[in-house]
């Protein structure tokens, strides 16, 4: 411990016991951290006593720490008032910090004959009506869209009247989607018609406007106007048709956020999904870097949030627990004048709007690692299934493959995002030692790619680049006989085994403390099973491969002076005993350990139905 953080720590030891804000400064007297505590002193010297139970954040905050203050405060949600305040204030850069781009949105109605609906973010002096403002741009864009489709707006760039007729309609004119007034075959006031209904939809909302619209379609079947009354009804039934559709996601609790996180303590997203009338009306999402504890940073993650948000609903459901829930849940019920309750749903519809946005998370990291949200979400589902600190991007794979023990080889496979990364794969021929023994035979390959690790670690690729999880085929045996050089060498990778059944198929992961049965876990089933066959296919592949170069050498031992070093040597040079077979004499003297006596030897082995040389 440097005399730095000792003189820190001495200095936190005579805090009060009293809830209230500290404030991290570094050298340059910038605030890079605030937090709050139920106790200061109990919770501020916990930074500075030992470092090897705190998070990578943790300790490089730690590291920068050159001094600290700290505000004492009546109640803990008073600190937690106060620490966001000063957060809001400071912007430090170890704390989580969201923001806040929650701008209006309108729908614009433009001011000329053939009126088009758009969505924007700002009112201007352009004569245009404007509906709104609205805070959810996402239940803008939905809306807008619903009323296009059930109106059959066009949602094209073409002008009317200029472009009658100038073209063929699109496909939504073919699909129902689109009235089409391109064609020039319906009138300017039919066309405002739809526009007003789309209007009224969307200022009242459905259930309002099929009230209005069926109010119209019996009116105009009295004046026997029966072609109109059909249109109408048409849209009466698109309506209810979206109306179905949304049902896929709303919720019997009629206002909830949920709020999900995809990642790990190095980074992630934290999703959330907003229900007003039980139907989903808002989504936002936040790429957050460098995370920590995910507990604590679920907590600071809400308190950020709802600092910026005023309408608070009653009920927060999480994926996850948060550290000092009590005193969040007591401050969002202060801020939001009624009681907020913060809820962990296990079972049942909750719990799958819960996994929905989690889903949704991953999907939204996903797309910064150019992967699908369901092959990150199956390493998220490893990392948990394995007690992981992290999520599991970079793996590598090792099986032992011989023959009774001859041509002993050893096989690497590589998955990067829960892709085989096949230019990372590489072959191990076993050298310490012959026969049969793959204990010793997985100790040696891991010894050999380790070291190589130590050479190239400053590249940080290929054996220069740490895995974050070694899989080994095999079970407890395998995990023992490679756990101790990884504890020579300093490396810390967690470690666990492929375990097969009586069929060689894929049962369950083995871990130096037993066995973790994945048979209930079917994606993450599936995954480990194709890096167990993958792995096995690798290094059988290449073990059939040295057998067969293994054959051909011993066919060549048959010829005259050629024993097995001349023989390896011939297969290297040629490559192919083919090529051996077709080489002319010069070539073959040419060849490496090879003399005149022996490229004769060997010419007229494979030509000894030819003339004699």
């Amino acid at each position: 411990m440097n005399s730095k953080i000792l003189e820190l720590r001495k200095k936190s030891m005579k805090l009060p016991l009293s809830p209230g804000v500290y404030i991290m400064r570094d050298k340059n007297g910038n605030v890079i951290y605030v937090g709050k505590a139920k106790a200061l002193k109990n919770r501020v010297s916990q930074y500075f006593g030992s470092q090897k139970n705190h998070q990578e954040k943790v300790r490089r905050m730690v590291e920068n720490v050159e001094d600290f203050e700290y505000i004492i405060a009546d109640s803990e949600n008073e600190a937690l008032a106060l620490e966001n305040s000063l957060i809001k204030l400071h912007q430090p850069k170890y704390n989580i910090l969201l923001k806040d781009d929650k701008g209006y949105n309108y729908v614009r109605i433009s001011n000329e004959p053939w009126r088009r609906l758009s969505h924007v973010f700002q009112k201007a002096d352009d004569g245009a009506e404007y509906i709104g403002p609205y805070t959810s741009s996402f239940y803008v864009r939905n809306s807008l869209d619903e009323a296009k489709k059930i109106f059959k707006l066009p949602d094209c760039t073409r002008r009317f009247p200029q472009d009658f007729g100038k073209g063929r309609p699109c496909l939504n004119y073919h699909i129902k989607q689109c009235c089409a007034p391109c064609r020039g075959k319906m009138t300017l006031k039919e066309y405002n018609e739809y526009v007003d209904d789309a209007i009224d939809f969307l200022k009242a909302g459905g259930n309002a406007s099929l009230s209005g619209l069926q109010k119209k379609m019996e009116q105009a079947a009295e004046n026997m106007e029966y072609e109109h009354a059909a249109k109408i009804r048409d849209r009466i039934s698109m309506i209810k048709k979206m109306s179905q559709k949304q049902k896929t996601v709303s919720a019997a609790v009629k206002e909830q956020d949920i709020i999900a996180f995809s990642g790990d303590s190095s980074g992630g997203c934290f999703e959330v999904f907003r229900f007003n009338g039980g139907r989903l009306t808002d989504r936002e999402d936040f790429i957050i870097d460098d995370v920590g504890e995910i507990s604590e940073a679920r907590s600071e993650f809400i308190s950020r949030y709802y600092s910026m948000r005023n309408n608070i609903p009653k009920i927060i459901a999480l994926d996850g627990e948060i550290q000092d829930a009590e005193v969040l849940a007591s401050w969002l019920s202060e801020k939001a004048h009624h009681k907020v309750r913060l809820t962990i749903p296990q079972r049942g519809e909750q719990a799958e709007l819960v996994a929905m946005c989690k889903n949704n998370a991953a999907e939204r990291i996903a797309q910064t690692k150019g992967v699908t949200g369901k092959e990150l979400s199956v390493l998220e589902e490893l990392k948990e299934v394995l007690g992981l600190l992290k999520i599991p991007e970079y793996i590598e794979a090792y099986d032992i493959s011989n023959t009774s023990g001859s041509e002993n080889v050893a096989g690497m496979v590589v998955y990067e995002n829960s892709r085989p990364l096949k230019s990372a794969y590489r072959k191990f021929k076993i050298k310490s030692f012959q026969g049969q023994d793959d204990y010793a035979s997985m100790n040696e390959v891991l010894t050999r790619r380790f070291e190589e690790y130590k050479k190239h670690k400053e590249s940080g690729e290929g054996f220069g680049r740490l895995p974050d999880l070694i899989l080994l085929d095999g079970g407890k045996g395998q995990i023992t006989a490679v756990k101790p050089v990884l504890e020579a060498k300093g490396i810390n990778v967690p470690l666990f085994g492929m375990v097969k059944d009586s069929r060689h198929h894929t049962r369950a992961i083995a871990s130096d403390g037993g066995e973790i049965v994945i048979n209930s876990k079917r994606r993450v089933f599936t995954f480990i099973s194709n890096i167990q066959d993958e792995v096995h296919r690798f290094a059988i592949g290449y073990h059939r491969q040295k057998r067969s170069k293994s054959a051909f050498s011993s066919s060549l031992t048959e010829i005259d002076g050629i024993g097995a070093t001349r023989a390896k040597a011939l297969l290297k040079y040629f490559k192919t005993v083919k090529r051996i077979s077709e080489a002319e004499l010069k070539e073959l003297e040419g060849a490496p350990t090879m003399n005149k006596y022996t490229a004769k030897a060997v010419y007229k082995y494979f030509h000894n139905n030819k003339e004699n040389v």
